[in-house]
């Protein structure tokens, strides 16, 4: 009798076995290593040709998805043969503006992506509206990513460099992606090294050198940025240890809660970023509540949609409650548990606070155990 003939042979079919990697490794979520600095011609772009050129020769797939050289001979003579992909070509009011092509990197598909200027505002009509959305598809796609951003694009450091230099930054990355990177290298260099930098020609051409020094290039805004991006560094450097040491560093014994109050009568930017702030360096829980207690006139709904779009980017949970401000936020910091309160100086006059009361007074009263911070109005309620 004829036997049936059985397959013992077990070894998956090559084909499969390289769509099988193929699918578990774009699953698997690449690597964000963040060169950051505090200000143009510190050298991000630089050490991070450097390191892509280090990569290559060690036999790793590397490529370019976007690269700004300025023109700077040094970065130029950095980018030797690696692979650039071509740029998207995209089509604005007439002009032709050239964008990374996020989809070709990622059916590219190598292992190390270089895409600089993190912080970049793609041009309307793009798929995604800032570059910093396009490195966070091709990481989804399993791609490691060097990227090159300036502290001063950090979305909670607004207000603070406002302050520091009077100038508003209109480009900015949520903090969540720096704080989730893989890796942050400082890149640091002193101001006055800056400067001689700047004087030579190496930055900007020289027609454009006499107005940096006027403006952002001025000593007393380096040496700021300098210490505020050394102090950002130093805390991812103590959140990783914490993260480190994970189960065996013992509990607060209270967890801190922080709530921030959105007022409609002006922007409340600046107390979203400083609550933020807070919460990040207490580890605390973070909730955004708004108090409606009259429909919104149409510049107070202009103040709550940009207040609710930072709160949206900085990812904090947002309560709308309704009914007398004061009460409103008392019986939530109780039922909560709230500790910390983040609140705006009143804009109500004199009159009206004898009359109503003051919501701080009220708030002070009725809450003395809970921390309450009340932050001063920025110069312009509607920058940021």
């Amino acid at each position: 009798m004829e036997r049936e003939k059985v397959n013992t042979d077990t070894r998956p079919d090559p084909e499969e076995l390289l769509a099988k990697i193929q699918r578990q490794t774009d699953s698997k979520t690449g690597r964000l290593k963040v060169f950051l600095g505090f200000a143009a011609g510190v050298g991000k772009t630089f050490e991070m040709l450097t390191e892509a050129a280090r990569r290559k020769q060690r036999g790793q797939d590397v490529v370019i998805g976007y690269v700004e050289t300025h023109g700077r001979k040094g970065t130029v003579e950095q980018l030797g043969d690696i692979e650039i992909i071509p740029r998207k070509q995209v089509q604005y009011r007439g002009v032709v503006v050239e964008e990374m092509d996020t989809e070709a990197i990622i059916k590219r598909h190598p292992r190390w992506c270089l895409v600089d200027e993190l912080a970049h505002t793609n041009a309307p009509g793009s798929a995604r509206q800032k570059r910093w959305q396009d490195v966070q598809e091709i990481l989804a796609a399993g791609i490691n990513v060097l990227t090159t951003l300036n502290v001063q694009h950090l979305e909670s450091l607004n207000d603070t460099i406002h302050d520091v230099t009077g100038v508003w930054v209109k480009e900015t990355v949520p903090d969540r992606i720096v704080h989730d990177a893989d890796e942050v290298v400082m890149i640091d260099i002193t101001p006055r090294a800056l400067i001689n930098r700047l004087e030579r020609g190496d930055i900007y051409p020289q027609e454009r050198i006499e107005r940096a020094m006027a403006n952002w290039f001025k000593d007393s805004n380096l040496n700021a940025l300098r210490e505020i991006a050394l102090r950002e560094v130093a805390h991812e450097v103590d959140e990783a240890q914490t993260e480190k040491a994970g189960s065996s560093t013992a509990a607060p014994a209270v967890h801190d809660s922080v709530m921030v109050c959105i007022s409609p009568y002006c922007s409340s930017l600046r107390l979203i970023r400083r609550g933020w702030r807070i919460a990040q360096r207490l580890h605390a829980d973070i909730v955004a509540v708004h108090v409606e207690n009259k429909p919104p006139t149409q510049e107070q709904q202009e103040f709550l949609r940009n207040d609710y779009a930072l709160v949206d980017r900085l990812q904090i949970p947002l309560v709308i409650l309704h009914g007398d401000v004061a009460d409103q936020l008392i019986r939530y910091a109780r039922e909560h548990r709230i500790t910390q309160i983040v609140i705006g100086h009143s804009q109500h006059n004199l009159w009206h606070e004898i009359v109503e009361g003051s919501i701080i007074t009220k708030l002070t009263r009725a809450l003395r155990a809970v921390d309450i911070l009340i932050v001063a109005a920025a110069e312009d309620t509607k920058a940021g």
